[in-house]
Parts: C-alpha cells; structure tokens; sequence
C-alpha cells in the first residue's frame, strides 16, 4: 500500500495530477481542492494516497492533506458511494462547508452538488452524521486525538449562538485555536477580531 508520494508536481489538469518521484511519474485523480492547493508545476509537494483496485484497473486517488483523505475514506464507506462520487463530494463544497453539511444533516446543501443526489445526499447524513462533528472528522475516525477538538466545538456553538452563520461560525472556530484549548480564548479572538 502506498501511503503517500513526494516529488515534483509533473503535470495538473482536470480531476488529475501527475507527481514525480524517483523517475517515476504516478498519474493521481484528485479533488478540485487538492488539485489547488499542491502548488503550481514543477514545485515539490506530497501527496496521500489511497489505491483503488478494481476488476480491470487499478487507481490512485491523490489528497493534499489527511484530512481530506480521511473524509474520502468515510465518503466510500456508504453505500453506492464510489470513488468518482467522493471527488466530486469533495470538489463540490470547501472542506469545512462539506463537514458542516454533513454533521448538521443539511441534504439541501449536499444535494446540490454535482453529481450527488438527493437519496445519496441523505443516505451520507444517515450513515456519517455520528462520525463527524462541525470541527472536521471526529478523533476515533482520524485514528488520532486533536487536543482543541473541544475548544473548537465548544466555540462553534457559541458562536452560533451569537447569530453567526454554522459556516463562520466553525471559520472563525478553527481559525483562532492555534496555541489555545480554551473555547473562551477562541470566542473572544474571534469577536475581537469581528470588533464586536
């Protein structure tokens, strides 16, 4: 099992990017998000990898972070959820947006994702709900413990409370808890910074 590639960002095109290591060039499909955020050609990046094999061929799917890749993996554990529908989950919606989605049971938001129906939509809700939160992929399912993961949530639900919308609400969240395990410290960064 390969579990990531570093190398040379060879070639970038639609859902695929191409990463050379060792003179070896691996051809990777990938999501919208990953495709934008390795960096531009040329430039040394590493990639996660997941391998899909199948009767008649075999694949690699490509992630710029584990968390995606982890989402990916929780994605295509539903049922009738293929690689093909998960890239196009994950190219669909911001990561955070799409865990939101999925954690606040919004079908609506999901459904509207090209290529996602709405029975897929809520068969994703149904089996996924109780294995995200609003703050990302809860610790059990990444196999490792984040130590805000409390702070963060703790923050999110105040700040939704404040009035805040649940997508800038877990922005503002995720984005003031470096350095602190306190959803206080988090709020009050956060409304600082909103100057409220």
């Amino acid at each position: 099992m390969i579990s990531y590639i570093k190398g040379e960002i060879a070639e970038k095109y639609d859902g695929k990017l191409v990463v050379e290591s060792n003179g070896i060039g691996y051809l990777m499909l990938v999501s919208t998000a990953t495709l934008e955020s390795v960096g531009p050609v040329g430039t040394t990046a590493k990639v996660h990898t997941v391998m899909q094999v199948k009767e008649d061929s075999i694949s690699l799917i490509g992630f710029s972070s584990l968390e995606e890749k982890n989402l990916y993996e929780l994605l295509v554990s539903v049922s009738g959820v293929g690689a093909k529908v998960a890239l196009a989950v994950l190219s669909g919606m911001k990561f955070t947006d799409l865990v939101v989605a999925i954690a606040s049971g919004d079908t609506h938001a999901l459904s509207r994702i090209k290529g996602l129906g709405k029975k897929t939509a809520e068969r994703l809700v149904l089996e996924l709900q109780d294995k995200v939160t609003p703050s990302g992929i809860t610790p059990l399912e990444r196999g490792f413990i984040i130590d805000n993961e409390d702070a963060i949530e703790g923050a999110y639900q105040v700040l939704v409370s404040l009035g805040l919308t649940k997508n800038e609400a877990m922005h503002l969240a995720r984005l003031y808890s470096a350095g602190t395990n306190s959803a206080e410290e988090i709020v009050a960064n956060a409304l600082k910074n909103m100057g409220r």
